[in-house]
């Protein structure tokens, strides 16, 4: 019973990305890309389920759902810079709950930034919950605007191509998809992983150096 409403609301979602178009994607990722908790699962594997089925583009779909990304991290981006950390702490501590986003989380998101840097931005958008908001430390720091798009790009990129290519490929096992699902993000946070014990290595190495100078 449980597995067809799950397949039912799956095919759903098809119809309403079908019905909406590349509109509808390029909203739907850049509401996720925002404080609002829109999981881009249930945008993009659809519309991977409609590349396969030949009534969509991959390389539109992939294209949109990165400029969708981009303007939605730009207005939490924004919205950070311009408010400030107290006055967005503020809203978070009344308004959080009804976004899921609790001072804590905002905290934890801080802290990785300050810790790792500008790469974050890169990471965050890779890592479920943290997508939503990994923008908003970047705004409170005044990151350097075209670094955080070029960053929130290529952490779009990675992401949006993984979910439509799970949706071109499973297509016609919706069902399994979301049975399956958090096994098939491992590969994801093995990338993750990889990318930033790299960029730590590196950052030691260059630090090295310095301090032999």
């Amino acid at each position: 019973m449980l597995n067809n409403l799950l397949l039912d609301f799956f095919n759903f979602l098809i119809l309403i990305i079908k019905e909406m178009g590349y509109l509808g994607i390029f909203f739907g990722m850049m509401i996720e890309s925002t404080i609002f908790p829109l999981p881009s699962e249930l945008i993009l594997i659809p519309a991977g389920a409609l590349v396969a089925r030949g009534e969509m583009s991959f390389s539109l779909v992939f294209l949109i759902a990165i400029a969708g990304t981009i303007l939605g991290a730009l207005i939490n981006f924004l919205f950070a810079m311009f408010l400030g950390r107290g006055l967005v702490n503020m809203l978070v501590k009344k308004y959080g709950r009804f976004l899921f986003i609790t001072e804590r989380r905002l905290n934890k998101a801080d802290s990785f930034f300050n810790e790792h840097g500008e790469i974050t931005v890169f990471i965050g958008r890779l890592i479920p919950i943290a997508r939503h908001i990994i923008s908003i430390p970047a705004g409170f720091s005044r990151m350097n605007m075209l670094r955080f798009v070029i960053y929130t790009a290529l952490g779009a990129a990675v992401w949006s191509a993984f979910l439509i290519y799970i949706g071109y490929v499973f297509w016609d096992r919706l069902e399994w998809i979301n049975e399956q699902l958090s096994v098939l993000y491992i590969p994801i946070l093995i990338f993750v992983l990889v990318i930033l014990v790299l960029y730590i290595l590196v950052r030691k190495n260059k630090t090295g150096k310095k301090n032999k100078k």
